[in-house]
Formats: structure tokens, C-alpha cells, sequence
């Protein structure tokens, strides 16, 4: 891997000469708890009290045993005792051994690293030899503190990291840690290595135990210490670069977790475009879209489409039931697999589903954020889906949504459009539903994007559709037909876009109507201006957003070509580039924005939101009817008890 102009290399003689100080840690070292309490499930594994099975050796002074002693910290016995008395190291209690040493060195190396870009260094062997000026005394002690959150930080970071790959199906709920100490690194990590200890003691009672446990801890220290530099001085250096250890591919990232690129294994039927019948805009978008995610950077990471304001972060497919948005799903990420395999990227693709909707309080909200975390890891190419979205996020004032559901909601609109969102485009999310008027207003908008997902419209649709699914195992001829001919891409696209240059639906026709009437032809910005207020005044939830969602969704067609199949097909031409050449080369591609364009694109989101306020007006009146009827019966049997 390359190093960016923001990335240092971190040495391996300069983690290696850690080694020795992250052994003796691991070995033993006295710390006496200052925020934590120690925790009382210790003591059941406390000598010569047995929790489970023990194995008596007949071999005269053959230990049988290995338990955690209870004076200081030993981290090495504790990971060994976590086995039910096997006298013999298993892998996993060797692998937890080596990562946490690892995690130290890289911890201590990365320290020592900032001291020296700072003035922290100098201000240490000052203080040593007893010359540090009064004046930087709080200087030193501001630098110290940041040394202490790096510290703490980069353990949790490089542990998780080291850790992930050998996680398996156990999870473990850890208690919550507490003794992050913000004093100087050293202690920081003797606090951590602590809470560690006292965290197995608790939840690691065997192998699988132990790596989940371990592993939860590092990802809670990670929280926590990122959580505190907030607040926090002095820490500009560590946050404006990056230190890439090339023996485990690690690159540390400010206060940003590292994770492994890993592709997750899909078990999908993946679709072919042709496969698609009708929904002819909202394929060219997941074909186009598909390709657009795969321009993505990964040594710059960020994506020219992003940079170009052409990508297409989230979108909305609605449509009736059975009209295409699993095919659609299907297509998209088999077509962004196939060119991820092709180019040796890792893909991920993981669906939002109402399984993700607890009972606890906070947990569906912790799922939906492990989602989102897990599309937009910037080390890989992502796509996520969520299904039926009216069931899984809640509409806020809807007393019928859960709290687990209106946590989901929460998640999603600060991720979609949040104050931190970061839009890289290595990622796409597609948000499906057949009811997209109750989703909640907000939530909605944030889709940049809408695909109608209408299935087949036109006799050769139906003729195509059938054909398809009736597969080869028979021999009733096709007739005065050309197959798929209906489904070329570019030409269909074209009707369907043009289709717009007027609206569909009655409430936006009446008002195009009346505003062609008064201003004329719609050809300038002003023109386009006063259309889009007379649309606002119409519908009061046309706000600011939807403007932005407009122009979006012009600046994608201004990028409306494919990028070339043989781009995916020999990643040398395109997909390996450098990021300045991907740019010119897609922006040489780029189209002028017309008239057209615009006028199209305000008529085709228009419709779909007046589309969703009819439907959630009929629902809300029908509702009310219903309510009506249900008290006038109330009413009725009232009055008849009465009498």
C-alpha cells in the first residue's frame, strides 16, 4: 500500500524496542485503582476456589492450575487461568497474549512519535532534570493529558484491530470501563491494563470468551478515550496525520478506529440487468451507481464523483408490492461484487432489517449505528439496504411506532445528513419501502435521490417479464417478438426522462399549469425559482432540502454516461489510477446541465413527494374515520348500558 502525503510510516525497530517494557506490563505491575471499583466477579475465581472442572495430575509438583494472583495486575496468568485449568497455553490465550503486547508497542511508539513533534519531549527531560519553567507547567500538563488519551486510544485501536480477525460467534456484554486516567501515558496505560484484567476476571471464562471480551474492552476504551478528547488540548498533530504500520496493515487515524477490509460473504441470488424488467430509471441509476462507487480512492480516500457533487449517497426506491426492489437490490449488489472481485477491492453489503428492532432501550439504536459503521468504513466499498423502511424507522408523533423504531430514525437521519456526515463515495445506501409516505418526512428527504420502482409498464414489458420467468423447459414459441428489445437501456431511459418534462401526478400538474401561464416558458433560473415556490406553497413540506436533493440529482445527470465496461473489466485503465487522473478522466465524460434537465428533475421529485403526501393524507383521513366510527359505537353502547 502507498503512503499518502498525510501518512508516516511507523517504523517496526520502533514498536520492537517497546517490547520489552509491553512484556513486563503483561507480566505484572502494581496499580491501585483511583475511578474504578474492583469488581466483585473477581472473586469467584479467586485461588483455591474452583468455578468449574479441575484436572488433578498425578505427576508429583506438576502444576494443574494457573489462576490470577491477587496482588497487583498479572494479565499474563489472568489469560491463562481463563481455561478451566489446562496446563498448556492454547492458541487463543497465545493470540490474546501477542495482540495485547502488540497493541502497547504501537501504543508507546505512536506516544512517543507525538512527544517528539511536540514540545512534550522537551518539556519531560526538562521536568527529569528539574529545569521546567514555571510558565509551562500547565503546557506540560495540558501535552501530558493528550499523551494520555493517544495512549489509551491507540491500545483500544490497535487491540480491536489485532482481535477482529479472530472473533467468532460469541459476543459479550462487558460492564462499562471507567478508569481512563488522563495523568501521562504510563498510567494511562496501567489504568487501562487494569480495567483489562478486572474485565476477564469477569466475562472470559474460556477461549471464546476470552477473544469477545477482549475485544469488547478495546472497542469501549476506543469510546472512551475519543469520547474525552473532545475536550481536549494539543491533540491537533495526532489528528492531522497517520501512521501506517506496514506488518499488520494498520494505519492509525487520529481518533478514527482502524478496521480490517474485510469483504462479508454473501449468500444472494445475484440478478443481471436484463433480468430487470421495466424500472427503467431507477436501473440506469444502480447500473451507473454501481460504477460510481467503484471510482472511490482509497489512498486519497474520497471518491471524484463526491468531489464533482455527482454521487449518490442514499436514494429511495418505492414502488407498489411485487414491482422489482429486490431484483433491483439483487442486480446492484451482484454488479458491484463482480467488479470488486475483479479489482480486488473488499465489498460489503448488509441489509437493515426488523430483526435489528430490540425491546431493550438503546440497543436497536446501537444496531442501526454497527450498520451504518460497517458501510462506511472507508477501507472498503459498501452498500447497504434497508428494506421496507416504513416497518423498521418509526414516524416521530406516530404514537404506533416503538421506541426501538424511533431510535432507528434517530440513527439514520444524523447519518444520512447529520452535522459529522462525511460523504467519501465509497458507499451507497438504498432505502426500499411500498408505503413511502409513512416514513417520516425528515427521514425521506434525506434520500438525494428517487427511483421509482414501478416493475413492467408496456406490452413488450409483459411479454419480456413472461418470457423470463417461464425459463427454457419448454417449447411454446416467443412469436412476433424481439426479446429484451424493450429493455435497452439508453433508449428507454431517454422516454422515461423526457416523460418529466411535464408532471404526473394532478396536484403538480395544476400547479405547472397556472405558473406557465403567468411566467411563460420556464428557461431561467428565475423562471425555475418561482415554479419551485409556487410548489412550496402547495405543499409546505417542499423545503430547503428538497432544492438540494433538486440540484443533486442534476449534477448526476449532468454525469449521465456509464463509465465503460472495460474500466471494470481491467481495473489498469481506470479503477488503478491515481486520484487526479480518475478525476480528468471523468470529467472529461461530463455534460453540460440544461434547461431540460432541470425542469425534468423538479417535475420527477416533485411527484414522488406529492405522490407520498396524497397517500399519507388518505391514510391520515381514513384513520380518522375510523376513529370517528370507533367512539360513536363507544358512544352508542354507553348510552344503551346506561339506560
Amino acid at each position: 500500500m502507498s503512503l499518502t502525503s498525510d501518512q508516516m510510516e511507523l517504523r517496526e525497530d520502533d514498536i520492537r524496542k517497546h517490547y520489552a517494557a509491553a512484556t513486563a506490563m503483561l507480566n505484572g505491575f502494581e496499580h491501585a485503582p483511583r475511578i474504578a471499583k474492583p469488581v466483585e466477579a473477581a472473586a469467584e475465581r479467586s485461588p483455591g476456589v474452583s468455578t468449574g472442572r479441575r484436572f488433578r495430575s498425578t505427576t508429583p509438583g506438576l502444576v494443574t492450575r494457573r489462576v490470577a494472583r491477587a496482588d497487583g495486575v498479572h494479565l499474563v496468568e489472568r489469560i491463562e487461568a481463563s481455561d478451566e485449568g489446562d496446563t498448556l497455553v492454547s492458541p487463543p490465550q497465545a493470540t490474546t497474549q501477542q495482540a495485547i503486547r502488540r497493541a502497547i508497542a504501537i501504543a508507546l511508539a505512536v506516544a512517543e512519535a507525538y512527544a517528539e513533534q511536540t514540545p512534550l519531549a522537551d518539556l519531560k527531560r526538562a521536568n527529569l532534570a528539574g529545569d521546567l519553567p514555571a510558565s509551562r507547567k500547565t503546557e506540560f500538563s495540558e501535552l501530558l493529558t493528550a499523551e494520555a488519551l493517544i495512549t489509551s486510544h491507540v491500545l483500544g485501536n490497535a487491540l480491536a484491530y489485532l482481535m477482529s480477525s479472530h472473533l467468532g460467534e460469541t459476543t459479550v456484554d462487558i460492564i462499562e470501563i471507567e478508569e481512563v486516567l488522563t495523568d501521562n501515558g504510563q498510567l494511562a496505560l496501567h489504568g487501562a491494563l487494569w480495567e483489562l484484567d478486572q474485565t476477564l476476571a469477569k466475562h472470559a471464562p474460556d477461549d471464546a470468551n476470552l477473544i469477545a471480551a477482549t475485544s469488547a474492552y478495546a472497542e469501549q476504551l476506543m469510546e472512551k478515550a475519543a469520547l474525552r478528547a473532545q475536550s481536549a488540548g494539543h491533540l491537533a498533530p495526532f489528528q492531522n496525520a497517520a501512521w501506517h504500520i506496514e506488518a499488520d496493515d494498520l494505519t492509525i487515524r487520529g481518533f478514527e478506529p482502524a478496521s480490517k477490509a474485510k469483504s462479508t460473504t454473501l449468500t444472494m441470488t445475484f440478478k443481471k440487468p436484463n433480468e430487470v424488467v421495466g424500472n427503467h430509471i431507477a436501473k440506469y441509476q444502480a447500473m451507473k451507481l454501481a460504477k460510481m462507487v467503484m471510482a472511490y480512492d482509497f489512498d486519497r480516500r474520497l471518491n471524484p464523483f463526491a468531489e464533482l457533487g455527482g454521487f449518490i449517497f442514499t436514494f429511495m426506491g418505492d414502488g407498489k408490492p411485487g414491482t422489482g426492489k429486490t431484483t433491483l437490490i439483487q442486480m446492484m449488489a451482484g454488479l458491484i461484487n463482480d467488479y470488486c472481485q475483479n479489482a480486488g477491492y473488499p465489498f460489503r453489503y448488509q441489509n437493515l432489517s426488523t430483526d435489528n428492532i430490540d425491546s431493550y432501550q438503546g440497543k436497536s439504536g446501537q444496531n442501526a449505528k454497527a450498520f451504518i459503521n460497517t458501510i462506511i468504513d472507508p477501507s472498503v466499498i459498501g452498500f447497504g439496504t434497508i428494506d421496507d423502511i416504513d416497518q423498521l424507522a418509526g414516524k416521530r408523533g406516530d404514537r404506533q411506532s416503538s421506541a426501538g423504531q424511533l431510535e432507528i430514525t434517530a440513527v439514520l437521519m444524523e447519518s444520512f445528513a447529520g452535522a459529522n456526515t462525511v460523504v467519501r463515495g465509497n458507499c451507497t445506501f438504498g432505502m426500499f419501502s411500498n408505503y413511502p409516505e409513512n416514513v417520516d418526512d425528515a427521514l425521506r428527504q434525506r434520500a438525494g435521490a428517487r427511483f421509482l420502482v414501478d416493475g413492467p409498464q408496456t406490452r413488450e414489458d409483459y411479454i419480456d417479464i413472461l418470457h423470463l420467468l417461464m425459463g427454457r423447459n419448454h417449447d411454446i414459441p416467443l412469436g412476433e417478438h424481439e426479446a429484451y428489445a424493450a429493455q435497452e437501456i439508453k433508449k428507454a431511459v431517454a422516454a422515461s426522462f423526457e416523460s418529466h418534462s411535464r408532471p404526473h401526478e394532478d396536484a403538480l400538474l395544476q400547479v405547472y399549469d397556472r405558473v406557465s401561464g403567468d411566467i411563460g416558458q420556464m428557461d431561467t433560473i428565475a423562471k425555475m425559482g418561482t415554479y419551485l415556490k409556487a410548489i412550496q406553497q402547495a405543499d409546505e413540506r417542499f423545503t430547503g432540502r428538497a432544492i438540494k436533493n433538486i440540484t443533486d440529482a442534476v449534477k448526476v445527470r449532468a454525469m449521465d454516461f456509464e463509465l465503460p465496461d472495460e474500466w471494470m473489466e481491467n481495473p489498469d485503465l481506470f479503477l488503478f489510477r491515481d486520484y487526479d487522473t480518475k478525476k480528468a478522466m471523468i470529467e472529461d465524460l461530463r455534460q453540460p446541465i440544461t434547461v431540460e434537465m432541470v425542469i425534468q428533475e423538479i417535475n420527477r421529485y416533485a411527484d414522488s413527494e406529492f405522490r407520498y403526501a396524497d397517500k399519507s393524507d388518505e391514510v391520515a383521513i381514513e384513520n380518522a374515520v375510523r376513529e370517528m366510527g370507533r367512539m360513536e359505537e363507544a358512544k352508542r353502547r354507553y348510552l344503551e348500558g346506561k339506560g
